[in-house]
């Protein structure tokens, strides 16, 4: 349950944030590579109802954040977490090597989708928010990899 609090929570959070201080874009981008995380994490655990998650995340973003951003963020989401559910429903890959395709495929489609609709064209700010949703994703796979027992962990 804690993964479920704390994706609708992130998207909440991240949403108002970016509403509050739109300057801030280069910190917000870095701060959504936790949100696919956490998304990843509630696929696994609630399979179909991490949409239910993200709608949940949306409707209390509409409500607190600037309407625009909610709008960018979810049309963001929406096309992410489709490919996150391809990914999860067509490959029988093993959950690390999923999470990693997932990433590896929707973080540049939200990105462009999301920073296009709201006008941000900056190269750093597409290049921190793309480098801190696949690097989160490469540590996690690395962890899983390690745990799995296929990469000894150093003593």
């Amino acid at each position: 349950m804690i993964w479920l609090a704390a994706y609708i929570g992130s998207i909440v959070a991240i949403n108002y944030a970016f509403s509050l201080f739109p300057h801030l874009d280069l910190v917000w981008s870095c701060w959504v590579g936790l949100v696919f995380i956490l998304r990843d994490m509630v696929q696994v655990r609630f399979g179909h109802w991490a949409l239910a998650a993200m709608l949940a995340g949306t409707v209390v973003s509409y409500l607190l954040a600037d309407p625009f951003v909610a709008t960018a963020s979810v049309a963001a989401f929406a096309l992410s977490e489709t490919i996150d559910w391809v990914v999860f429903t067509v490959t029988k890959r093993p959950l690390r090597d999923r999470l990693w395709l997932s990433a590896a495929l929707s973080v540049p489609a939200d990105t462009a989708l999301f920073f296009g609709m709201l006008d941000i064209w900056e190269p750093g700010v597409w290049a921190a928010s793309f480098a801190s949703k696949l690097l989160g994703v490469s540590v996690v796979w690395l962890l899983m990899r390690a745990r799995d027992g296929r990469v000894p962990v150093a003593a």
